[in-house]
């Protein structure tokens, strides 16, 4: 019949149903330094991870999405399936020695961009998340870690007490400087609440000229924290358990 129109087949309906389910690309950033690449997740604060060159930092940002899954959960997010197997590298950044050493340290354009109040109380949920993660997984950890591929010498109390000076020297770079220790568990919940409040309010953020933007702040700080809860599990394992 002229004009007439064939209904589409299963393949055509298969074919729409994919496009409209299909998870966009993951936008990743990549520090370069002279031998240690980083990638990075734009969108995720903390899900960062390391490489010798692009390709191994993006395909150590993709092995460790099951692992963050859990803390966008607990932010009330949830990462898309496949979310990690197409991904756009939207930001390549120099690095410097601080990325040799084993720490993401270039403050990129995406880092500099004004938050909104729903995306800085969206990043503020994330490094919360971050911080009940490791405070999870040191509670429930040996005090005496095995050694392994990783390094590193520290025990648990340890590597708690470097994470929690490091996130008293990180807050600083968001203007907020309290008189308490890190020592101090009151201290302690003081000054997440300070930077919760300061990244979900970001206009009352101060950084001055040394300090950095809250979407750098956020990723940076939720990194060392989660690098540090994942080598606390790591190390918690016998050795020869396997990877994770």
């Amino acid at each position: 019949m002229t004009g007439a129109q064939l209904s589409p087949g299963p393949e055509s309906h298969h074919r729409a149903c994919h496009a409209l389910f299909v998870s966009p690309p993951l936008r990743v950033g990549v520090e370069l330094g002279p031998r240690r690449t980083f990638a990075w997740a734009v969108d995720w604060p903390g899900w960062c991870r390391s490489g010798l060159g692009q390709e191994a930092a993006l395909a150590a940002l993709a092995a460790y999405g099951p692992r963050y899954s859990p803390v966008a959960a607990a932010a009330g997010a949830s990462l898309p399936p496949g979310l990690a197997g197409d991904v756009e590298v939207v930001e390549r950044l120099p690095g410097s020695t601080t990325t040799d050493f084993g720490a993401p340290g270039t403050v990129g354009a995406a880092d500099a961009r004004p938050l909104s109040l729903e995306a800085g109380r969206r990043v503020a949920s994330l490094v919360s998340a971050a911080w009940g993660l490791f405070d999870q997984v040191a509670g429930h950890a040996p005090l005496e870690l095995h050694t392994g591929p990783r390094g590193g010498g520290r025990d648990r109390d340890q590597i708690v007490e470097h994470v929690l000076a490091a996130d008293f020297a990180y807050a600083r770079k968001l203007g907020i400087t309290l008189s308490s220790r890190a020592s101090d568990p009151t201290g302690v919940a003081e000054l997440r609440a300070a930077v919760v409040r300061a990244l979900g309010t970001p206009t009352s953020v101060i950084t001055g000229p040394r300090g950095w933007p809250p979407q750098y702040y956020a990723r940076r700080a939720a990194w060392h924290v989660l690098d540090h809860a994942w080598e606390i599990q790591d190390r918690s394992e016998p050795p020869g358990g396997g990877p994770r």
